[in-house]
């Protein structure tokens, strides 16, 4: 009676009877825990760059999304559903728009469920790693412990109240556990909690591949619904395709000879007649807007705040001033740089610079004549919108051009497709990133502003170096 007394004064009471095993097994082998206690660590290593880390584990699951997008395809039955619905749509303009703008919207939305999958997915990446390096950097010490384990299942030692005979030898051994099992324990139990940690992760990881997998599906979908109804608004606007494809060559010309965006834009104006005579007819409409009474003009702009405003309008819904705070950044990634911004090459940024995931839908982000529409010196494929009261959008960097000088566009509807990397052009110069870039410049009167006041708080925040 008086030994588990003295056991339990040096702490292990419990060896007597309790049935954990690794207590049970911890007194006989305390003196070779003790003769092979873990060495001095050597000088660690100094710790990861979080953000480098982050941004590496970022590139290499993005390459991974992009390997699986691969291996996704729409089965037959579903082409057909598609194809199906697009048959059963009403034949007319403004439907065919509605439905392009309700189609990019739908494909934004899940663009933006993409890229924050990603980012999951890089940030369990890179917790995994931690536990994994913390493991590896451990593996010595917890080959110890391993071992002290190992050697107590194989020498089990004799229990107080079957062989009281070895009673003397046990307290001994009790005594040395004392000191030594509680650093045993809490390096096991460290090494069990690591491992229920990294077992978690992977899980995580796991679920959310899985989940990612079904929103890429349900973007292939859409983009392949975004195709074949831009196939049928080409039909709808193919008035006079010898007429059109003489302006666009016209336009290509001037391209050529403009030296500036501001040349480039009044060459438009003056000598396409399908953007000169649009854009009078937005000037006039402008001009008739502004002869509406308090009460018409309040009825419009509620019209227009309520998502349906009128979809044979010519002329922007309301004054561009008005829409700040209100426009929607044109495309889904992350901003790299913003207006001001030092731009690598000893300038200011004169605009904004959103890095994508490739083949990202681009939309209008407000209702405007598309005055160019086409390749520009080194701005690449470039769009030009007149969004009225002496605004002009400035959108470039895209692979695929849906759209076409004279124009008319609506906030939201899909313009142009980005491509599978960097296009190299001036603006996206000095970027750290391979990823397909769009720019964006806001220009009033001639002169480059911040869109910042522009755009949703949702869509603003601060510009970040993001590879």
């Amino acid at each position: 009676m008086i030994l588990p007394a003295i056991a339990a004064g040096v702490g292990v009471a419990v060896i007597v009877m309790s049935a954990d095993p690794f207590i049970v097994r911890a007194q006989d082998a305390a003196p070779e825990a003790v003769q092979s206690a873990p060495q001095p660590a050597a000088e660690p290593a100094p710790p990861p760059d979080p953000a480098a880390e982050l941004a590496a584990k970022r590139d290499q699951t993005r390459a991974e999304l992009e390997t699986l997008s691969k291996t996704i395809s729409l089965s037959t039955d579903k082409v057909s559903t598609l194809q199906q619905s697009i048959a059963d749509l009403e034949k007319s303009t403004e439907s065919i728009r509605q439905a392009l703008i309700d189609s990019a919207a739908r494909r934004k939305a899940l663009e933006k469920q993409i890229l924050e999958s990603e980012k999951k997915l890089a940030d369990l990446g890179v917790k995994e790693d931690g536990i994994r390096r913390s493991l590896h950097e451990r593996r010595g010490l917890l080959a110890e412990v391993l071992a002290a384990l190992q050697r107590m299942g194989r020498n089990p030692p004799p229990a107080l109240l079957v062989t009281p005979d070895d009673a003397l030898g046990s307290v001994r051994s009790a005594i040395l556990l004392g000191a030594v099992v509680p650093g045993i324990r809490k390096e096991t139990d460290k090494l069990a909690a690591d491992l229920a940690s990294l077992a978690a992760l992977q899980t995580a990881s796991a679920a959310e591949k899985t989940s990612l997998t079904a929103t890429m599906t349900d973007g292939i979908e859409e983009e392949r619904r975004m195709d074949l109804l831009l196939a049928e608004n080409d039909k709808l606007s193919r008035s006079n395709a010898a007429e059109l494809g003489a302006e666009r060559k016209r336009s290509e010309e001037l391209a050529g000879k403009a030296t500036s965006l501001e040349g480039l834009v009044a060459s438009m104006e003056s000598e396409i007649a399908s953007v000169r005579d649009a854009a009078a007819a937005a000037r006039q409409a402008e001009e008739n807007r502004k002869l509406l009474t308090d009460e018409q003009r309040a009825q419009a702009k509620a019209l227009a705040d309520s998502g349906v405003p009128d979809k044979n309008r010519i002329a922007p819904a309301y004054p561009f001033g008005e829409l700040k705070a209100k426009l929607e950044v044109p495309v889904t990634g992350d901003i790299l740089r913003q207006f001001g911004d030092a731009d690598g090459t000893g300038h200011e940024a004169m605009g904004m610079t959103v890095a994508t995931s490739p083949e990202t839908v681009v939309t209008a982000p407000a209702d405007g004549l598309v005055v160019f529409a086409g390749a520009f010196r080194s701005y690449g494929q470039m769009i030009i919108l007149d969004a009225g009261d002496g605004y002009h959008l400035v959108l470039s960097g895209m692979d695929t051009i849906n759209t076409r000088q004279g124009k008319f566009v609506f906030s939201g509807e899909p313009l142009a497709v980005m491509g599978a990397k960097r296009v190299a052009s001036a603006t996206a110069l000095a970027l750290e990133t391979n990823r397909p870039t769009l720019y964006i410049e806001f220009r009033k009167d001639g002169k480059p502003v911040d869109s910042r006041p522009w755009w949703t708080a949702k869509d603003t925040g601060k510009a970040r170096n993001d590879s």
